[in-house]
């Protein structure tokens, strides 16, 4: 026998035997931990959702008011010439 075969034969034992060695009480546990990792990261998706939305918004609105592709007006009149 190689060592491969060795080596494949060793890890289905360990894992054909792993079957019930879990203690049951860690089960609830379980659920109770990754019940809250899920409600957080919903939490978050939401907030990060509502976070683009609000400066989609602020954006929109800035360029509605200071309307940036419009050139200012001068500050200086242009010199007159020809009087």
């Amino acid at each position: 026998m190689n060592g491969q075969a060795r080596m494949e034969r060793e890890v289905r034992a360990i894992l054909d035997g792993a079957q019930g060695a879990v203690p049951p009480e860690i089960h609830p546990e379980a659920v109770r931990r990754g019940g809250r990792m899920l409600r957080r990261r919903r939490v978050l998706r939401r907030l990060t959702w509502l976070a683009l939305c609000l400066a989609l918004t602020a954006f929109f609105v800035w360029v509605l008011l200071a309307r940036p592709w419009v050139e200012p007006p001068s500050k200086t009149t242009p010199p007159l010439t020809g009087w």
